[in-house]
């Protein structure tokens, strides 16, 4: 990465974990090679165990729906949008 790239995201993870300390939760951030590789297999598992989504791009917000039924909320500016089915006009012939 980049030194530029590398400041924003020590910026960025810096800001989250100061949020969360106003909040009285504790949070833990890494950048560290080994500790981002099992924090990306973890996800993937947890993105497998998805069986429906829900995205509305107007308020910046997915929701997963798991198969065992449980939802996370997700809230983010691109997410929604990315996963939202582009409008098509055009009629079908």
């Amino acid at each position: 990465m980049t030194e530029k790239s590398d400041s924003r995201i020590e910026s960025a993870t810096s800001r989250v974990i100061e949020l969360e300390a106003e909040l009285e939760a504790s949070g833990s951030a890494t950048t560290e090679e080994a500790a981002l590789a099992r924090a990306k297999e973890v996800l993937h598992a947890w993105v497998d165990s998805v069986t429906a989504v829900v995205a509305t791009p107007g308020v910046g917000r997915a929701v997963l729906i798991h198969e065992n039924g449980t939802e996370s909320r997700i809230a983010s500016p691109d997410l929604p949008f990315k996963l939202a089915v582009p409008v098509n006009f055009a009629r079908p012939d």
